[in-house]
């Protein structure tokens, strides 16, 4: 469905618009939503502003994407979304064109296809699942082909293994095997591939371990999450590093330990719930989750809050499917 723009009505000669009424919500994740939605530039998309100049942000749009197909809410702003990723020149633009292919994006647009039930063989003029597949090395790695350099990562391999397990021919076993190479000794995966020492990182792991498990190998994303409850922090958050702990870390870390390590994703959740803006906040914050405990910061929000919903909604990558309610809910106050 196409969200409403309005119900035109002749009364006395004048016209009167009616605009849809949001639904309310005292969902954590289902507010979070709304509040994301409401975000989208044009209903559609976000945008990254450098020096005073806006660019598409393709990334971002896609986090929200999946964010929506999670809380299962604001169903026709993913629609719109999908929509505008599928113009040409803001598909090109993110995968690569002109002898440019990027790895990373072309699996995270193929899983937003497949969320989305799209049709990736022609998404945007382009054959995600194709191109993906052309970017495969010898080893199994999913490398860039770029003049720019190589940029692939564990966040590359393991949205390309995700991606892929949803195609009737499945992730490459090479692929596979080599993302579940790179494990570090204490069971956790590193960001970037070949650096000595090897050095586990939150949001890799909790990446990884999605993928490893969504492509049957249960055992090593076992290991990956007993060692993200290792490094879990006393407030129930997960970090970079020696910083406190954030939103965007613990979205990630959550959607992982659903269903597999409960406390741990209970305690994790409770540290997302604490970083909602609620009722005794603004009107247009509301709903919002803020980066870190010191509080909503616009700057940081649209981009904490699409990846801390995944968390809030217990539901990984591996189980996003589109189809929910239209609009975009706001959070109920008395």
């Amino acid at each position: 469905m196409r969200r409403m723009l309005g119900v035109v009505a002749l009364l006395c000669a004048s016209t009167l618009f009616v605009t849809p009424v949001a639904s309310a919500t005292h969902d954590p994740a289902d507010a979070a939503a709304g509040w994301l939605a409401r975000q989208l530039v044009d209903g559609e998309r976000f945008e990254t502003v450098y020096d005073g100049v806006a660019y598409p942000d393709q990334g971002l749009t896609i986090d929200a994407v999946f964010a929506f197909a999670a809380a299962r809410a604001a169903d026709d702003y993913a629609d719109d979304a999908i929509d505008w990723l599928a113009r040409p020149e803001i598909t090109t633009g993110y995968v690569g064109s002109g002898g440019e292919a990027y790895a990373g994006p072309h699996a995270k647009l193929l899983l937003a296809a497949r969320v989305t039930g799209r049709d990736p063989a022609a998404f945007g003029g382009v054959d995600l699942e194709a191109g993906l597949l052309a970017l495969l090395t010898p080893s199994g790695r999913f490398s860039d082909q770029s003049a720019w350099g190589d940029y692939s990562n564990a966040f590359t391999q393991s949205l390309a293994l995700l991606a892929l397990d949803r195609t009737s021919a499945g992730a490459p076993t090479t692929a596979v095997d080599f993302l579940v190479g790179t494990q570090c000794p204490d069971g956790g995966f590193p960001l970037f591939f070949g650096v000595t020492p090897c050095v586990s990182d939150v949001d890799s792991t909790a990446m990884v371990a999605q993928a490893l498990r969504a492509v049957g190998r249960p055992l090593k994303a076992g290991q990956g999450l007993s060692w993200l409850v290792s490094v879990q922090r006393a407030d129930g958050g997960f970090a970079v590093g020696t910083n406190d702990s954030n939103a965007n870390s613990t979205g990630l870390a959550a959607q992982a330990l659903k269903g597999h390590r409960p406390v741990a994703a209970v305690k994790a959740r409770q540290f997302l719930k604490g970083l909602q803006v609620g009722c005794a906040g603004p009107v247009g914050n509301r709903g919002a989750i803020a980066y870190q405990a010191t509080g909503f910061d616009p700057a940081t929000a649209t981009r904490a809050t699409a990846q801390a919903i995944l968390g809030l909604a217990g539901v990984g990558l591996a189980d996003l499917h589109s189809g929910g309610r239209n609009d975009a809910p706001v959070l109920t106050c008395a």
